[in-house]
């Protein structure tokens, strides 16, 4: 009890408003005048970056909810039957089809399709740096501004649950926390963000680190 009311203290301080995030995030428009760098997996494990010729293009939405008690964050758990990242926390998205005229249509696309939020409701803000993940895709993380109210319906074949976390656990200075792991004979390192019962790591993780690095630009 005594650590969860320290967290909410802290969190207080690290509170933003949309007009702060509007400021980080000038619309799609003028986000391809931002430098994008390329961040990853490898930015922690330079050893476990996967071949270049190996790269497939993806996209996901990291969906912001303007919420009246203060902004939030839309994650998915993926099913526990998955043959990939099964029971993973991450944002809605996949792989760039050929017919998706670009980043934002490949992260509504998924969005619609894994937990049926219509693209009506997102109001698209701009992105955050590429992502390689050591499974070979390169990903565009985009992000968008979620207007209540909305429905979701999670596709159960993919999606076991759709949840929101207070955008202050994101930008808390307690977070994220690194952590590591034997993976292939050798120590893998990567990011965590806890959050109540659940974990969020891996490539959603390092993607929260860019956000909370541009939005703290912004306190």
């Amino acid at each position: 009890m005594e650590q969860q009311t320290l967290l909410r203290a802290g969190q207080a301080a690290w509170r933003v408003t949309l007009d702060d995030i509007r400021k980080r995030f000038p619309g799609s428009a003028a986000a391809s005048l931002r430098p994008i760098k390329v961040r990853g997996d490898h930015d922690l494990n330079p050893e476990f970056g996967p071949p270049p010729d190996t790269v497939r293009e993806a996209a996901v939405l990291v969906p912001l909810v303007d919420r009246k008690e203060g902004l939030t964050v839309i994650f998915t758990q993926r099913t526990a039957h998955l043959s990939a990242h099964a029971g993973q926390i991450s944002f809605p998205g996949g792989r760039r089809e050929a017919y998706d005229a670009s980043p934002e249509d490949t992260a509504l696309r998924e969005t619609e399709e894994e937990i049926g939020l219509s693209r009506e409701r997102i109001e698209i803000l701009g992105w955050l740096d590429t992502y390689v993940t050591r499974t070979g895709f390169r990903v565009t993380p985009v992000v968008g501004l979620v207007r209540p109210p909305f429905e979701v319906a999670p596709d159960p074949t993919e999606v076991e649950e759709v949840f929101e976390v207070p955008l202050t656990v994101i930008l808390d200075p307690s977070n994220p926390q690194r952590h590591s792991r034997e993976f292939m004979g050798r120590e893998r390192y990567f990011y965590a963000f806890p959050y109540e019962q659940r974990y969020i790591w891996g490539a959603t993780a390092g993607m929260l680190v860019n956000l909370r690095d541009v939005l703290r630009e912004a306190l």
